[in-house]
């Protein structure tokens, strides 16, 4: 399915300088993160920056395969594309290897690649496809339950194979399906749930129930609205099962791991003894995180001159850490350039998000931009200690051949869509 030679096509060029800056300038934190201090050897396949040159070249064959592919391709076989990568998902409960107690990847060779990253993709074709169907209406509940099992099909798959980072992103369609219509009450929801959680972790669920009743009573107070007994009871029922429920969770259902970084977020823990325990077992690469970072001051230490840095004090730097290198050798101004990039490549796919005349290419646009956006939020955030640490990558920054072509398909499809829409009247 190659393009048509008699159709017209126009790639849109900031979209894709945005994209090669980021690779680029995250090769080379790869390299400041990630070299032993010898002579450089740039092509030096033992080293993760030589593995990243090597998946960066791979990566332009990858980009004029999706751009040479024709666009209605993407919408045509997007169904099959997600059963495909579902049933990716599937097969690693039976061939899957584990690492770092996450059984996410297929070992292919000495490579090894994880489905996971593609699925991201793939249910953002399948969701764009769903909701652009002249007989979906999303403002009907039947239509958003199905559009939901859409999402929650692969988040629980790869819950299941304990990728809590992975599961995460795909709350990022809620900013999709919100732009298309579905009800404001939802957000509501979800903010009011995401709030009772951390109180009710955090005070307990007696009080976080009280709080939330007074937070009810005054909003319809101010909205000059009366409340009934039943309405305040069912209030209370609701926010005592929430409260109850993640407690539960986060008791009986997560790791110990994770309880112990979302105790140490919320600082949960009061024994002394234990806390200190806790910080020094997984507070670590944040504390080293956060002194690069700080160190770096206005304009960094320069280029592969961080010591913290070429010390190795933050594990696993060039990957989930490496804006903590963009921070102490590049300082207040590189972060500040890095951030800024980002946010200008967000803006721009959401500006031609709404230029597109079908439903289906503006759908996916956004999902591009909702998912690159949960990405950069809680990678930065989770770096400089503001939501607690989980294991998830900067995107077409950190290392990772999986992760660097995952975001070149999602991003280049819907280059490759943009540029259809000239043909498309």
């Amino acid at each position: 399915m190659v393009r048509d030679t008699n159709r017209h096509f126009k790639f849109d060029w900031i979209t894709i300088f945005l994209f090669f800056l980021l690779v680029g300038f995250g090769w080379l934190n790869i390299l400041s993160a990630s070299h032993t201090g010898a002579t450089l050897n740039y092509f030096d396949l033992d080293q993760p920056f030589g593995k990243q040159l090597v998946f960066i070249f791979l990566t332009f064959g990858l980009i004029i395969l999706l751009l040479a592919i024709d666009a209605k391709f993407y919408e045509r076989f997007s169904s099959l594309i997600y059963i495909i990568s579902m049933l990716s998902l599937v097969g690693l409960f039976i061939f899957g290897k584990n690492v770092n107690g996450a059984t996410s990847w297929y070992a292919i060779g000495g490579m090894t690649l994880q489905p996971s990253e593609f699925a991201k993709t793939a249910t953002a074709l399948a969701v764009a496809k769903y909701i652009s169907d002249l007989n979906t209406n999303i403002k009907n509940f039947s239509d958003q339950i199905k559009t939901f099992a859409i999402i929650i099909t692969p988040a629980f798959l790869v819950l299941l194979q304990n990728d809590t980072g992975s599961t995460i992103v795909y709350g990022a369609f809620f900013f999709v399906l919100y732009r298309e219509g579905l009800p404001k009450y939802y957000l509501t929801l979800a903010v009011s749930v995401i709030l009772l959680s951390i109180l009710s972790l955090k005070f307990g669920a007696i009080i976080t129930s009280i709080i939330a009743i007074i937070v009810v009573i005054s909003y319809h107070f101010i909205n000059k609205r009366k409340l009934r007994i039943y309405q305040l009871s069912l209030i209370l029922i609701a926010a005592l099962s929430v409260s109850f429920g993640v407690k539960f969770f986060y008791q009986n259902i997560l790791q110990p791991h994770q309880q112990d970084r979302i105790s140490l977020w919320l600082r949960l823990e009061k024994d002394p003894v234990k806390l200190q325990k806790m910080k020094q077992t997984f507070a670590y690469n944040l504390n080293e995180s956060e002194k690069a970072i700080s160190s770096g001051g206005l304009s960094g230490k320069g280029f592969m001159e961080g010591t913290r840095t070429t010390g190795k004090f933050v594990p696993e730097q060039h990957t989930d850490y490496i804006f903590s290198t963009v921070g102490e050798e590049w300082g207040f101004l590189g972060s500040s350039f890095v951030v800024i990039v980002f946010v200008l490549l967000l803006l721009r796919i959401l500006h031609l998000a709404e230029l597109q005349k079908s439903q289906f290419s503006r759908v996916y646009g956004y999902g591009v931009a909702a998912i690159v956006f949960i990405h950069f939020l809680i990678n930065i955030g989770m770096v400089m200690g503001l939501i607690p640490t989980i294991g998830i990558p900067l995107p077409l920054f950190s290392y990772g051949g999986s992760g660097l072509w995952a975001f070149t398909i999602l991003i280049f499809i819907f280059i490759k869509l943009d540029s259809n829409k000239i043909n498309e009247w």
